[in-house]
């Protein structure tokens, strides 16, 4: 089954090689000098993204930022870095900061009476080395038995704090499945388990912005959806939706992903689509798949067999923006809707291929 693709950490953003990282580099540092920029970290981070071209709205609001004030604005700076560079991060961070903090304080005790254990125990390992070089030693037994506690001392401490050190361990474990688990929250759809709309635009808009060679959309509505919730009630509606969900991630290939847009709406976005003879094939597959799904409602036993969706097709065109490639979709599906609903309709002036 293919799993919708994760969102990247803060740490996949940047994954140039260093020849590409330094080029990009050059790019952004005579932008920064150009509009008197400070060299601080902040701004390498949102020039280096306007560089990169991955955030086409950075670049949008960066360039504005730029015409309208004579000095780059600080707050302006800051608030555009965590809107577009850590925006993914900010709520899982948040969410875990407090455990993180304890922990670190924990572990920097544990480090601390460690250090210190050490310390005393090289002065009574000094003490002792000192005693033996005596011609005499009237006190040999005390300096052993001084040595042989300090010894078990530094034993013990160094066992409680490999014991402090392993549960640190299972502990980031846990803090790191609880970050997973909200990023997850924070892009997927709770019903469907697909992208939720947020999620959604940020990746179609990345796509849009790496190259429109081979994408394409799909939009798919269920039909009479509002109706069926109204007969049969919003729980068994949400069964439909989540019936949806599972085929659009079974039927996903491995470069696609799959969202849901609001409502009973649902989006695609496809690559390596040559022309709409492929996306049709999805589509088709996909109108299949829901046309024959069986729902029974309990309280009744009733199975329903009439669940259909309409679909509108487009391919991604040279300059596309996010909102006309989904107008052009969005206007298809309209037309399907028209001409009876349960089909697929392509963007007008696409020509539908044969499979």
């Amino acid at each position: 089954m293919s799993q919708p693709p994760r969102s990247p950490s803060i740490l996949e953003l940047y994954p140039e090689e260093t020849r590409e990282a330094a080029a990009l580099l050059k790019q952004a540092v005579p932008l920064m000098m150009r509009h008197a920029i400070a060299p601080n970290p902040v701004h390498y981070a949102l020039w280096y993204t306007y560089s990169k071209g991955s955030e086409p709205e950075l670049n949008r609001r960066l360039d504005k930022a730029v015409e309208d004030f004579d000095v780059f604005p600080p707050d302006t700076a800051v608030k555009l870095f965590r809107d577009y560079i850590i925006r993914a991060e900010l709520d899982e961070a948040r969410a875990g900061q407090q455990q993180v903090i304890e922990l670190v304080d924990d572990i920097e005790g544990d480090v601390s009476r460690s250090v210190i254990g050490s310390q005393n125990y090289q002065h009574s390992l000094n003490h002792g080395l000192s005693a033996l070089q005596e011609p005499i030693i009237d006190d040999l037994p005390s300096v052993l038995s001084e040595l042989q506690e300090s010894t078990q001392l530094m034993q013990d401490q160094q066992e409680k704090f490999l014991y402090r050190l392993r549960a640190a361990q299972e502990e980031i474990k846990h803090l790191r499945g609880q970050l997973e688990r909200a990023h997850l929250a924070a892009t997927l759809d709770s019903l469907t388990r697909v992208f939720n709309r947020h999620a959604f635009t940020r990746l179609l808009e990345q796509a849009l912005s790496e190259s429109h060679e081979g994408l394409a959309l799909v939009i798919l509505d269920i039909d009479h959806f509002k109706q069926f919730n109204d007969q049969y009630g919003h729980p068994l509606g949400d069964r439909v939706l989540q019936h949806v969900g599972q085929l659009m991630r079974e039927l996903l290939p491995p470069s696609a992903f799959a969202a849901r847009y609001g409502g009973e709406e649902f989006c695609v976005v496809l690559r390596g689509c040559t022309d709409l003879a492929g996306v049709r094939n999805f589509a088709e597959q996909l109108r299949h798949k829901i046309q024959a799904l069986r729902v029974k409602v309990r309280r009744t036993d009733q199975v329903l067999d009439s669940i259909t969706a309409s679909f509108g097709c487009a391919l991604a065109e040279a300059g596309d923006s996010l909102e006309a490639l989904l107008t052009r979709a969005d206007d298809a599906l309209y037309q399907a809707k028209r001409n009876g609903r349960n089909q697929v309709h392509p963007a007008a002036g696409e020509s539908m291929l044969s499979a």
